[in-house]
């Protein structure tokens, strides 16, 4: 990667566009390339350094990100009124290019504070949860959860809270199929997470999704820190509320005797996310972000990378990188069944990017996945997941996810995740209790105008004041730390309540 002092940045020699580091005024010479501006080229955006004739593929990343619509003359604007989403070929070339780990010698490696559960898991965090089997018990799931705002949990300094996480299916569904096994799969997840001390588990009775039968396909058997209730069986909403308050009332002291023990970096798994992508995602945070990852596996943790819709385009990068060609197969057949299911419900794989993306100087899916592939770093990739499958293998893994952000952490949370990463440059706020999420910003302007809401300035490296292994280096102990208890940027405004959000498949009935 190469800077113009003044204006652009080469991602490779083999590219036909440079980025516009800052924004570009018409007649601009821009010296590095040799060409001048031909009209107002906005930050973040793409400026032409040679001919391209239409139908002729355009060059980023030297990767083809489109195909021009109509002759481009060097100097020009680059954007979706001259370029296009056009399938091509890719070359998957499974498992060629993975590469042995150089782990940190154990000795060595890092370590956190964390809660030792007994399952064998770290949390790291101590949370009482409310789960609901059906959005019928939302409203009892927060009343109860709102029982213990406040001074409520003074005397549990130890407790980090108690959070209902409520949804908007469970009913109106089919019984057996994918959608009924994804959202137990996710709710058994979610129970079974170390960042919960203690859970109760409210339905209503006579959903589709009932709780009796959750309970016994996922083993969640009742105990004292986990407690199940219907509201049909336990007498109405007034003493469903009264009856979860009273367990958790029970369960706290137990709850809040938890304390922080050293752990190694090993237990740590990491979700990788991002959203309000804009073209410096690709640059700065999303490289900064791999990095990290690439240094957690290392140091014998696990990283995922998830967003399947979003790597549409670049899985020819990850498919090289898989640990076997069967890795690599079940990453392929994920993007053949996303072609499917897009065509079947009206869409395509290249309805992205979003209206958010193009201001920020993205034009088509191809160029949005090449930026956030690289969330995932460059160590080989040793597993792909179902949405919300326990996550077991260490190292770095793909988990089927939509791109939707709330949906797709959802799912990383449920397979395990303790930490999670999200890189944005248009600004998103996001949390996820019960873990917690780190904001990395892809630009500095970003960082200075939504301070409160941003954790990391991975800007720095557009700025060429800081290097990608640098701000790596910076995430991944900022992540050590937030394991350990420091608060996000989202935790501290008290995101996270409202973001817990299955992914659902098939019929609404």
């Amino acid at each position: 990667m190469t800077r113009d002092a003044a204006a652009v940045i080469r991602l490779d020699p083999a590219d036909n566009v440079v980025v516009a580091r800052v924004e570009i005024a018409p007649g601009t010479v821009v010296a590095s390339e040799g060409v001048s501006a031909q009209s107002r080229i906005p930050a973040g955006h793409k400026l032409a350094t040679a001919p391209i004739a239409a139908g002729e593929p355009v060059r980023k990343y030297g990767q083809i990100i489109g195909v021009a619509t109509a002759t481009i003359a060097p100097g020009a604007h680059v954007h979706g009124h001259n370029c296009a989403m056009h399938d091509f070929a890719r070359d998957y070339a499974a498992a060629t290019e993975a590469r042995p780990t150089a782990y940190v010698p154990e000795a060595e490696r890092a370590t956190f504070e964390g809660y030792h559960r007994a399952d064998g898991r770290v949390g790291t965090r101590n949370y009482v949860g409310v789960l609901t089997t059906v959005n019928c018990a939302a409203t009892v799931a927060r009343r109860i959860a709102d029982h213990f705002r406040g001074a409520a949990l003074e005397a549990y300094p130890n407790v980090d809270g108690v959070v209902a996480l409520t949804h908007g299916t469970g009913c109106g569904m089919a019984a057996d199929g994918r959608g009924m096994a994804l959202l137990q799969r996710t709710l058994a997840g979610y129970a079974r997470h170390p960042n919960f001390g203690g859970l109760v588990i409210v339905g209503l009775g006579c959903e589709v999704a009932e709780l009796g039968r959750l309970s016994e396909r996922e083993g969640l058997t009742p105990g004292p820190c986990r407690h199940l209730m219907t509201i049909q069986d336990t007498g109405g909403a007034a003493a469903t509320v009264g009856a979860g308050i009273a367990a958790i009332e029970a369960m706290l002291p137990e709850v809040d005797r938890a304390r922080r023990e050293s752990a190694p970096a090993s237990a740590l798994v990491l979700g990788l996310e991002c959203g309000g992508s804009d073209a410096y995602s690709g640059i700065s945070a999303n490289p900064a972000l791999g990095a990290a990852a690439d240094l957690l596996v290392r140091h014998g943790g696990t990283a995922i990378l998830g967003e399947t819709p979003e790597i549409y385009g670049a899985e020819h990068l990850l498919t090289r990188r898989a640990a076997s060609p069967e890795v690599a197969d079940k990453l392929i057949a994920l993007i053949r069944w996303w072609e499917t299911y897009t065509a079947a419900n009206g869409g395509r794989m290249d309805n992205n990017p979003t209206p958010g993306n193009k201001a920020g100087g993205l034009t088509t899916i191809l160029e949005k996945s090449l930026g956030a592939a690289a969330k995932g770093g460059t160590t080989r990739l040793v597993e792909v997941y179902d949405y919300a499958a326990p996550v077991t293998a260490p190292g770095f893994v793909f988990m089927d996810t939509p791109g939707y952000d709330p949906v797709s952490v959802t799912g990383m949370v449920a397979g395990g995740a303790n930490v999670v990463c999200f890189t944005t440059g248009r600004g998103s706020v996001f949390g996820c209790k019960p873990v917690p999420s780190l904001k990395l910003a892809t630009n500095s302007a970003l960082y200075a105008r939504m301070g409160d809401d941003m954790d990391v300035d991975c800007g720095r490296i557009v700025d060429g004041t800081a290097g990608v292994a640098e701000i790596g280096e910076e995430i991944f102990r900022l992540v050590l730390e937030t394991a350990s208890g420091r608060a996000s940027r989202s935790e501290a405004f008290g995101f996270g309540d409202e973001e817990f959000v299955p992914w659902q498949v098939g019929a609404v009935m």
